[in-house]
């Protein structure tokens, strides 16, 4: 019974071992050349890695592959991590089946690109090299090719073209990837692309947060004809010309250069165009809120002639204030246009007959200057009956003891001076029109 119970034991014993075996056998993962597995490392030594593989075999990833393996990676390994390996060789002369660990993350690396690819998503490389054509960027164990024509023309200077890139290796880019071919080990990435993505969602976001009558700070990012773009942080407004100073401007460049940093003022928004305009002057003093601080009636000043019309001329005084010379207030002599005294363009001398403000009206006179450093104020206006008057009386009295030829010629001076003491008519471009 000893026996038979001891021999009942040993079976018992046996049919577990038995079912441990199975149930480890099950457990086994099947190995096949040129398939990448999991693995665990056992050991971490001057001859590579030994990694059990859930196999009747150890794998063993030798240092010659360890050696092309990202080197922060490689030296954050530690036994008991577990990591991708690729099957090499089934069984080497040692009986370990041969593994590389640098095959299987550059496997793993061609399916995230190609999941990126797929979810069209961008990220954020290291470039590591340029050559004539471009610049390469890595992708973890990959090597993505950034061609010239795809990089953002923004994010370049005169000097990293001019050096064919190489002052952008070690930078950071972000990129997205635009063709995916691991058969021909190919990996084509655009930075343009990703940028104008980037800029557009940014752009998208501004605009929901921008109000009109913001003020924000941006720099200056190119120049044109009419008017000056400026990057708000990835996004882009537009200055025009006639927004940039309360003064005339020929060209942007007269008042802003690129890559200067200035306060704007959020003119209008163009939801639907996802259009910015801004303003430079609307953070400046309007000039006819300022006018009687700088301008009194009587004095004069210099103006340049920027329209001539039927009625008059149309002056900008020291290119701040625009106002108008009648067509009476032209010349002592009756003429039938203005063309006849003056032309578009031309700096004449003129003295400032009236302002008002609040209208931004200035009635201006070219022929009341007859010297520009004489100072004329309002007592000279308010006396200017007065003293013809006294002179008509003179020309009367001594008319009479002239002869006949005499008095006609005193009539004739009479009439003349009452015509030349009427109130000149002031009109404005506003009010005419």
């Amino acid at each position: 019974m000893q026996t038979g119970e001891v021999e009942f034991k040993d079976n018992n014993v046996n049919d577990n071992a038995f079912e441990e075996l199975l149930e480890q056998s099950f457990d086994l993962q099947s190995l096949e050349r040129g398939k990448t597995i999991k693995g665990r490392i056992v050991s971490i030594s001057s001859d590579g890695l030994l990694v059990d593989v859930r196999s009747k075999y150890e794998g063993v990833v030798k240092p010659k592959d360890l050696d092309r393996v990202n080197p922060e990676y490689k030296d954050s390994l530690k036994v008991g991590d577990e990591i991708p390996v690729y099957v090499l060789h089934m069984e080497d002369d040692d009986g370990y089946v041969v593994l590389s660990l640098n095959k299987a993350v550059v496997e793993h690396d061609w399916d995230r690109a190609k999941q990126l690819f797929n979810a069209d998503k961008g990220f954020e490389g290291e470039i590591i090299s340029t050559n004539k054509g471009g610049l390469i960027v890595n992708f973890g164990s990959v090597r993505g090719f950034v061609p010239g024509s795809q990089l953002d023309v923004a994010n370049l200077s005169n000097s990293d073209k001019a050096n064919q890139w190489s002052n952008m290796v070690g930078k950071k880019m972000y990129v997205k990837i635009i063709e995916v071919d691991r058969r021909r080990n190919r990996l084509i990435l655009s930075e343009r692309i990703a940028s104008e993505e980037k800029r557009k969602m940014k752009k998208e976001n501004l605009l929901t947060e921008l109000q009109e009558g913001d003020i924000l700070t941006g720099t200056i990012s190119s120049l044109a004809d009419f008017g000056a773009f400026i990057d708000l942080g990835g996004v882009e407004g537009l200055i025009h010309l006639s927004e940039l100073s309360w003064t005339q401007v020929a060209h942007p460049k007269d008042v802003v250069k690129v890559g200067e940093e200035i306060d704007v003022y959020v003119l209008n928004i163009d939801y639907q165009r996802q259009r910015i305009g801004l303003s430079l002057k609307r953070l400046q003093p309007e000039p006819w809120s300022q006018a009687l601080d700088h301008y009194q009636p009587g004095q004069v000043v210099t103006g340049t002639i920027t329209k001539l019309t039927n009625f008059g001329a149309f002056a900008r005084v020291e290119n701040v204030l625009e106002g108008l010379i009648h067509i009476s207030e032209l010349s002592d002599k009756q003429i039938g246009h203005p063309k006849e005294v003056i032309k578009e363009g031309q700096d004449v001398q003129l003295r400032i007959i009236s302002i008002e403000p609040d209208k931004k009206r200035m009635g201006l006179s070219l022929k009341q200057v007859t010297d520009p450093e004489e100072t004329w104020d309002e007592s000279k206006k308010d006396g200017q009956d007065s003293d013809d008057e006294e002179k008509n009386k003179a020309v009367v009295e001594g008319a009479k003891t002239d002869s006949a030829t005499a008095s006609i010629d005193a009539m004739v001076a009479v009439e003349v001076t009452e015509t030349a003491i009427e109130e000149p008519l002031v009109t404005t471009q506003e009010g005419s029109e």
